[in-house]
């Protein structure tokens, strides 16, 4: 069975506006189901180590699979192909669109991939909804729901193409202590399942300790996997 991610020997350079050596000789991987935070101080590199996680940026050297496939050196438009159907992304921030309802924002990742008709993308996301418990809202519009229901919303977006990885950075950085509870016990219960792995970086350590493993960085290298 493949890993969700691999990650072998990455580093990465910021070129302006001098050189530094932001992460150096990362190498992880990630098995299915596998609930893993990753921790460190400010400036240690977790959320650039995030951003090349996701394959969003490209600038790097080393060697990056998801879900058994190589994406180091791909076009990009194959890379966005794989960011959408294998990575669901939930950020401190929910970035929902305030005009669009609750549903119509959980639909438009499936919208973009097109895979499925629009009946299809309405029903699952409509499951994925009742799954976290916040079908009532689904025709309300985007801004007249709470905090913590937003961030369920942005849940439910991160998992309608079923993907093998979702990837989180602080996702409860702007909740509550209640509500933050509310999201660790969702992706716990996602893990679960053994289908769904997840990669959160967090600031928070009683949300890290609860999860399967700490990656914890530091000065651009990971000193405990």
């Amino acid at each position: 069975m493949a890993n969700a991610i691999e990650a072998y020997q990455i580093n990465k350079h910021f070129h302006q506006p001098v050189d530094y050596h932001v992460l150096k000789d990362i190498s992880f991987g990630i098995e299915q189901g596998e609930f893993v935070s990753i921790m460190g101080k400010s400036g240690c590199g977790k959320s650039t180590l995030l951003y090349i996680l996701s394959t969003m940026d490209t600038d790097y050297e080393g060697e990056l699979k998801i879900d058994g496939n190589r994406c180091t050196g791909l076009p990009a438009n194959d890379l966005a192909r794989i960011r959408n159907e294998k990575i669901g992304f939930v950020f401190q921030f929910h970035y929902l669109l305030s005009e669009f309802t609750v549903l119509e924002n959980v639909m438009l990742p499936a919208r973009k991939l097109g895979i499925r008709s629009e009946q299809q993308i309405r029903n699952v996301a409509l499951e994925k909804l009742r799954l976290l418990g916040i079908e009532k809202d689904a025709h309300k519009k985007a801004n007249m729901i709470s905090g913590g229901e937003k961030q369920r919303v942005a849940i439910a977006r991160a998992l309608i193409n079923d993907p093998v990885i979702i990837m989180g950075d602080e996702p409860t950085g702007n909740l509550d202590s209640k509500n933050s509870e509310n999201v660790f016990n969702i992706f716990k219960d996602l893990s679960a399942s053994g289908q769904l792995s997840l990669l959160i970086v967090t600031h928070d350590l009683d949300f890290a300790k609860k999860t399967d493993r700490i990656i914890e960085m530091e000065d651009g290298r990971i000193i405990s996997p």
